[in-house]
């Protein structure tokens, strides 16, 4: 009854409206009622998937008539938290699995939400597709290349509705400077950066005891090449370059997916990145650089820096350079318009300028809405698959020492 529903409901609709749209078969029989429930799927339930993903979507589940009905992860304390959480706010039980085909395979899903560890978004995001089901996916979106094209083709296939976790896109003082930035104001832009820097890597914030026990071990593993159980190794997955990459996917993917909404900017040409452990060595022998340096050649004519300091927190800033002056992101939510160091200011630019933000349904709402009208999230699949990009080049480059290069139509990364 659920497609008999939708489809009467939205040919009436459009119908009212007097609109004539062309739709494929597949994304004909996706299209949910306005008063029909959208059911969702958590996979991946730490700190994101419960704190951020499920809290967020509850903050809507009324209003936009949706509901958590089945929650996934290979450790049982954590599918026994998530499941807590749907008990109160729902008053039922939930699904609960620690494989993310088992959640996939329940007909009454709508859509998943993706908060798995970085090694994994692919492959489910990717699996999800395949189901037919809509995702949000935290980014990064990806670690390798390959895995990252199969999973974007296996999106846009399918037709699905992803929004991924770049959630500045929704930012109302992010979407003030992308329309600042398109009246020319700073002239021309030569350098854009951010600098963000901290006392001591995010990673051990997440050490814990884990029993093994209660953990799916080779579901955590996944395609990383087996070994014995180490707790340390799945509470501090964020530290280790097996399962993520380190500070510039897990923060510069912000950065730059931020940069590319803000000035329109895609693919880089080329990148180079340095870096290494230089403060944290010890007992824990993360393999996630602690420092990093990563530059990125735009073919829009600009440079962008990313750089990590997890030794020392000051000289924190996130900037565009122009010049005619300098647009100050450092408080992300009170950017200001400066003439500072602009080498052709004309008197244009005058003080300290507060942007002026643009109203932008949250993040979570956008997509949820999305998922109705079937319209483009804030930050599509083609978002995600360039922010990835941009991030696995700084990656080649840092285990290599070589300068990459990105082919955009081949869709390859190499040496260059």
């Amino acid at each position: 009854m659920r497609n008999i529903y939708s489809r009467r409901k939205f040919l009436k609709t459009v119908t009212a409206g007097g609109a004539v749209m062309a739709m494929s078969a597949r994304s004909y029989g996706r299209v949910v009622g306005a008063n029909e429930k959208i059911s969702i799927g958590i996979i991946g339930c730490g700190n994101r998937g419960i704190d951020a993903h499920m809290a967020s979507v509850h903050k809507h589940d009324k209003s936009q008539n949706i509901e958590v009905v089945a929650v996934c992860d290979p450790w049982r304390v954590r599918q026994e938290m998530a499941a807590a959480k749907v008990k109160e706010w729902y008053g039922r039980d939930a699904h609960k699995f620690s494989s993310y085909r088992d959640l996939l395979a329940l007909k009454d899903i709508d859509a998943v939400m993706i908060a798995s560890c970085d090694h994994q978004h692919t492959t489910h995001l990717e699996a999800a597709a395949k189901a037919g089901k809509d995702a949000y996916c935290e980014k990064p979106l990806a670690m390798k290349l390959d895995k990252l094209r199969n999973a974007c083709d296996a999106v846009k296939k399918a037709k699905t509705i992803v929004q991924i976790g770049t959630q500045q896109r929704s930012n109302p003082s992010f979407t003030g400077c992308r329309e600042l930035y398109k009246t020319g104001i700073l002239g021309t832009v030569g350098r854009i950066e951010q600098c963000r820097n901290g006392t001591k890597p995010y990673w051990y914030k997440y050490l814990k005891e884990v029993k093994k026990k209660d953990v799916d071990w080779k579901e955590f593993l996944m395609d990383v090449p087996d070994r014995p159980f180490d707790p340390m190794l799945y509470a501090g997955w964020y530290g280790y370059r097996e399962f993520s990459d380190g500070s510039i996917p897990g923060l510069g993917s912000h950065f730059i997916d931020s940069m590319h909404y803000i000035t329109g900017a895609k693919f880089p040409t080329s990148c180079v990145c340095l870096g290494g452990t230089f403060t944290w060595n010890d007992e824990y022998k993360f393999t996630c650089p602690d420092h990093v340096q990563a530059l990125w050649v735009y073919p829009e004519g600009f440079m962008v820096s990313y750089s990590t300091n997890f030794g020392n927190s000051s000289g924190k800033s996130f900037k565009f350079f122009g010049d005619q002056g300098t647009l100050d992101m450092t408080n992300q939510s009170e950017p200001v318009l400066t003439a500072e160091g602009g080498s052709k200011n004309k008197g244009i630019i005058r003080g300290r300028n507060p942007v002026k933000e643009v109203p932008m349904p949250d993040h979570y709402l956008d997509w949820l809405q999305c998922m109705r009208t079937r319209k483009t999230p804030n930050a599509s699949i083609d978002a995600g698959y360039q922010h990835a990009v941009a991030v696995i080049m700084a990656m080649q480059s840092y285990d290599t020492g070589q300068r990459v290069i990105y082919d955009h139509k081949k869709r390859e990364i190499r040496a260059g």
